[in-house]
């Protein structure tokens, strides 16, 4: 395989040596395969796992001190429409954007971030993905017919390396707090039945409370954050879990064939949502310490230490919809097989489905009528 390296930063080509034709990664083989002659080959450093789980200081990288070579130049763009920063490889300057098919145009500048550490290599082929995604799309109610036909059609799906951030900390946390035992006691009420005043009984639940203070040690490991904004996080989160025990050293050989987006969210807001994980976490760790029926934190004190950062990138297929003038996008776990989306609704079948719905109850209504 062969590499260059031009003003524009380092910038990857993998020509068959066969037909000269672009290789891709083939997930399905696992190897470099070119679609033109079949060609397939291996690669160097496939599978290796030595750098995928390294570890770097995040408070080093908070006062710029990350080293020289955990940085490199890429050419990327933003979508004017959705945002995403796509990256670009070789002489490529027009692109359709992947996660909303709006027509892009790239400069000729380029970007300085923290280079990737692992990745995980798409295991789901296209095919495996649109079948999944058609799936999917098939269980819609209200969905235009046009859309399942899309499916059908077979449009080609594009895959894409998402970029996330993990962290690690040791957090301590102090706090002081209530329990709270149930306990019941027999209360005498009176009511009215058939006209009739009488008097009751019933179990009303109580609290009783005591105080409460203690220490919890947890070690945070490979919290992950997604730092792209160009897609719907509700549904990014919703394509977990990742089998991260899976990552590889990252090669761009892994990309042949994909495009890599680069991050939108920096490595300091990455962490501000890390530290929110890590802190709902502590409060569930603390009202189980804290026990009883009910828990009540009054004070809480947490101080995190040895954090490190890791910038990974997983596989994503993506496909992009236009109905009505609107985009639509659908996202494809290329690990799992997972699919979420967005998804439009058919007005003209809501409105069958009212007026059919109008129609049996109004029958109804007359059969009742008729035989009253």
């Amino acid at each position: 395989m062969s590499e260059e390296v031009t003003e524009n930063g380092e910038e990857h080509r993998f020509p068959c040596p066969e037909c000269g034709s672009e290789m891709r990664f083939d997930p399905a083989a696992n190897k470099l395969k070119c679609d033109h002659c079949s060609h397939e080959e291996d690669f160097d450093g496939e599978g290796e796992t030595a750098l995928a789980n390294t570890e770097l200081d995040f408070q080093a990288a908070m006062n710029n001190q990350v080293p020289e070579e955990e940085m490199e130049e890429t050419r990327v763009t933003s979508c004017s429409n959705c945002g995403a920063k796509v990256e670009f490889e070789g002489e490529s300057h027009a692109e359709e954007c992947p996660f909303c098919a709006s027509p892009i145009v790239i400069d000729t500048g380029t970007t300085k971030q923290i280079k990737p550490k692992g990745v995980l290599p798409f295991i789901k082929t296209e095919d495996k993905a649109r079948e999944a995604m058609t799936e999917w799309l098939g269980k819609l109610w209200f969905a235009p017919n046009n859309l399942k036909e899309y499916a059908r059609k077979g449009r080609k799906m594009q895959g894409m390396y998402v970029p996330y951030w993990t962290y690690d900390a040791q957090s301590e946390s102090d706090y002081r707090g209530q329990r709270g035992d149930a306990y019941y006691v027999t209360e005498r009420y009176t009511t009215t039945e058939d006209g009739k005043t009488v008097t009751k009984t019933r179990q009303v639940r109580k609290i009783r409370w005591s105080r409460r203070s203690g220490h919890i040690s947890k070690f945070f490991d490979d919290i992950l954050v997604l730092a792209s904004k160009s897609l719907p996080k509700r549904f990014t989160d919703q394509l977990a879990p990742w089998d991260l025990s899976a990552l590889v050293d990252y090669s761009p050989n892994y990309l042949a064939g994909y495009q890599a987006e680069a991050y939108s969210i920096e490595l300091r807001e990455g962490f501000d949502e890390a530290e929110n994980v890590m802190e709902r976490e502590i409060r569930n760790l603390v009202r189980r310490d804290i026990g009883g029926d009910e828990q009540r934190i009054d004070r809480l004190s947490t101080t995190l230490s040895a954090i490190t950062y890791k910038h990974v990138l997983l596989p994503v297929w993506l496909a992009a919809y236009k109905y009505e003038g609107k985009t639509y996008r659908f996202v494809v776990n290329g690990q799992s097989g997972k699919v979420k989306g967005e998804r439009p609704w058919s007005k003209a079948k809501i409105a069958i489905a009212v007026v059919s719905a109008l129609v049996v109850i109004a029958i109804g209504v007359t059969v009742y009528q008729y035989t009253k």
